[in-house]
């Protein structure tokens, strides 16, 4: 009877396929998908929106792929994308991927709290776009409530969260069954490949534009890999990554594409987000912008929940391997990061101040989050391409066509979407990365570690010039930081 007993304990306080599938669902499903219509008509005509889903889900699945293969391949690394990174390429590039995740997870949750208290204008305007003071004491006030809930335990707020993504995907199952009825051929194909709008650009340069927006609606794929340390099974990984991502592909899709048949493309654009709640008023009255506001605010408030989760898990694991300096190593009695989710929420406060004054939109927080965390994903295919090209992890005779292609297609993916970002969010992503410098030294000299190889030096030294220039062009006006 003791093994048994053993395994009900080992399994005590662990995630299981449920939970793990809403937390990848439920940090992709945020604000993003309710400004999904407007985001992409702002830049694409039908067709390049169905070019960009196309890239995106090529690339993404390949992520996918990838993620499932190394949860079951590698299975000593917990953490995901910054373990890959630093397995595959060092420590350098390990902590720069911590590093850069974690960047972007806490400013994703700015871009979260500034749209969720610009949905609740719609019920109370003083709450404005999410920028006004009313705003940020509300947001501040949510923010710590989802510090409290979380350091109570993790499992208690992954039950939260599997709750609420159940609630935040019956209004948008709602949203595409409505907009299927009220769906106009005529409408759809009016110009379809935005050739009649000179501002849109070619089809290439529309298809750029939708990339980031579909990048950062896809961001938290890699969730149930974040969390793989407290997963009841190591295959659950797996199943939970496909799960979310056929999930949230379809709904994504649909609301965009359907979105283009019931309004045109210069109508879409010049909708205020959620702009969801635009096109649903459009076809049923008031009630309908009621309904998707409410939901966007039951979304984003549960993805506020995921992500924060997340955040405080990357530098938590980080610092217990000495990647990241020993204070985030900090946990509570119940398990739970305690110390990393202080810092990460203390920045995420300090943020909310800044949009105060910066008069931040959700729109630019979003690019900047998104560009940050283009190096876990491309050092996470470029890992799985080396162990399926060196055959590292693969048993005798065992075929490694598929990890080649999934980690060749998902490393190309990450580089299109560096230059499908532009220059701008990639200096300011070099501002930001730069500073970790210092921390990564810290952690070095606890380890009493040699800092850098030659290589790292110059990559350190690149990192610096950027965001010096980044900085310097944000001086003179040539960029701006919000």
């Amino acid at each position: 009877m003791a093994a048994p007993s053993a395994q009900r304990g080992a399994s005590k306080g662990k995630l299981h396929l449920g939970m793990l599938s809403a937390i990848v669902i439920g940090s992709m499903v945020g604000s993003g998908v309710f400004s999904l219509p407007q985001n992409m008509a702002n830049g694409a005509g039908p067709l390049a929106v169905i070019i960009g889903w196309g890239i995106t889900a090529v690339g993404m699945l390949a992520l996918v792929m990838v993620y499932r293969g190394l949860a079951t391949r590698r299975p000593e690394l917990d953490a995901g994308p910054y373990a890959y990174a630093k397995a595959g390429f060092g420590d350098f590039i390990g902590f720069n991927s911590a590093w850069g995740y974690w960047l972007s997870a806490w400013i994703g949750n700015v871009s979260y709290a500034v749209v969720l208290f610009g949905a609740m204008s719609y019920f109370v305007p003083s709450f404005g776009d999410g920028n006004t003071w009313q705003a940020v004491v509300g947001a501040s006030v949510v923010l710590w409530a989802v510090h409290a809930l979380i350091l109570s335990g993790v499992r208690q707020a992954a039950i939260v969260n599997l709750i609420t993504t159940i609630a935040k995907i019956a209004p948008i199952v709602v949203f595409i069954a409505v907009i299927v009825v009220a769906f106009n051929l005529p409408t759809f194909t009016l110009d379809f490949s935005g050739a009649g709008n000179t501002n849109l650009g070619s089809v290439l340069t529309q298809v750029k534009a939708t990339m980031l927006v579909t990048l950062w609606v896809f961001i938290g794929i890699e969730g149930a890999s974040v969390e793989s340390s407290r997963a009841e099974r190591r295959s659950d990984i797996g199943r939970a990554t496909v799960i979310g991502f056929l999930t949230c592909l379809a709904l994504y899709a649909l609301v965009s594409l359907l979105s283009m048949g019931v309004m045109t493309q210069p109508e879409l654009a010049a909708l205020k987000n959620p702009s969801m709640a635009g096109v649903l008023e459009h076809v049923v009255g008031p009630w309908g912008a009621a309904l998707i506001n409410v939901a966007v605010i039951v979304s984003v408030a549960g993805a506020f929940l995921s992500w924060t989760l997340l955040a405080a898990e990357i530098p938590f694991v980080a610092a217990k391997d000495g990647t990241l300096p020993k204070l985030f190593a900090g946990e509570n009695s119940r398990g739970v990061p305690s110390t990393s989710l202080w810092v990460t929420n203390l920045l995420v406060q300090a943020f909310l101040i800044v949009t105060l004054f910066a008069q931040s939109t959700y729109q630019a927080l979003f690019y900047i989050a998104s560009s940050a965390i283009m190096v876990p994903y491309v050092f996470s295919g470029a890992f799985a391409f080396k162990l399926a090209l060196t055959g590292e992890s693969y048993g005798p005779g065992e075929t490694r066509a598929g990890g080649l292609v999934a980690g060749l297609v998902a490393t190309i993916y990450g580089i299109w979407l560096i230059y499908a970002a532009g220059p701008t969010y990639i200096f300011m992503c070099a501002m930001l990365y730069a500073p970790g410098i210092l921390i990564y030294l810290k952690a070095r000299s606890e380890q009493r570690a040699r800092s850098f190889t030659p290589l790292e030096g110059l990559i350190a030294l690149g990192l610096v010039v950027a965001g010096v220039l980044a900085a310097y062009l944000i001086w003179h006006g040539d960029i701006s930081p919000l």
